[in-house]
């Protein structure tokens, strides 16, 4: 079993919980429910954006702590600041040290989009991304059945959210991508040994149409590797260690989209 199947066995508990803790009818009552979201994928194309997408995370399975003691509302606005084109925010707790209420502290202080960076398996996991005020949604091929990826992306669609399709390789993309999808992702990170290598991203290229709006994740902490992946279409790049392992997150993400400006 590798860590993604852990975390998805896990998540299937997690969500069970929630349903009892908060049902349905008491997320249907937030605010963010009735506002509309602010679109990603409009965003990453944006010429005036950095197309970076700057992730909230303090830890990983892969790195245990990476930057524990943080303020996501000064991230978040230093992030916005620096023009990235959206944040994405872990709110996995057991996995990834994160919170709903870190993404709904950040949504109360930025107004670009917001990726909910979780393990998606369950329609209820939708509406409570759009209750926290999530624009996207994450779907992750390797933890899917290709017809749940295709509901839930219809579910997320019908909540007026984007959806973002995480593959990993070229069968993921053929049997998951669907009509509801908004972007994919190419993810960098091999989930058996944990390596990372953006050549998968500049493999998977090959096979994406142009159309479609893409980016890569994992993997990427020179500016230079920006300028490279822009050769092969990519549009939007998640940047999370990257910028997470800074004392200051928000400072190492303004320098980063400070050099890859100068360079672009």
């Amino acid at each position: 079993m590798n860590i993604l199947e852990k975390i998805i066995a896990y998540k299937h508990k997690e969500v069970s919980l929630s349903k009892e803790k908060k049902p349905i009818s008491i997320l249907e009552k937030s605010s963010f429910m009735q506002q509309p979201i602010i679109s990603m994928s409009q965003y990453i194309i944006n010429p005036e954006k950095s197309g970076i997408i700057a992730e909230i995370k303090r830890k990983s399975p892969s790195k245990d702590i990476i930057n524990a003691e943080i303020s996501v509302e000064k991230i978040s606005q230093g992030y916005e600041n620096a023009g990235v084109s959206g944040i994405s925010v872990l709110t996995d707790t057991n996995f990834f040290g994160g919170t709903t209420e870190d993404l709904i502290a950040v949504r109360n202080k930025v107004n670009i989009p917001i990726l909910r960076k979780d393990f998606m398996i369950d329609e209820y996991q939708i509406i409570e991304a759009k209750a926290m005020g999530a624009d996207t949604v994450l779907l992750i091929a390797a933890g899917l059945s290709k017809e749940k990826c295709f509901a839930l992306a219809e579910f997320a669609q019908s909540f007026g959210l984007e959806t973002l399709l995480e593959v990993h390789h070229e069968k993921e993309y053929y049997s998951h991508f669907n009509k509801h999808i908004s972007i994919v992702g190419v993810n960098n990170r091999n989930l058996e040994t944990f390596e990372v290598s953006t050549d998968n991203s500049k493999r998977i290229s090959k096979i994406l149409p142009k159309e479609i709006i893409k980016i890569s994740e994992s993997g990427i902490s020179k500016p230079e590797t920006i300028l490279d992946l822009k050769q092969y279409g990519f549009q939007g790049f998640l940047l999370g260690e990257a910028f997470m392992k800074h004392p200051e997150p928000q400072v190492a993400c303004q320098e980063f989209i400070n050099e890859v400006n100068k360079n672009n």
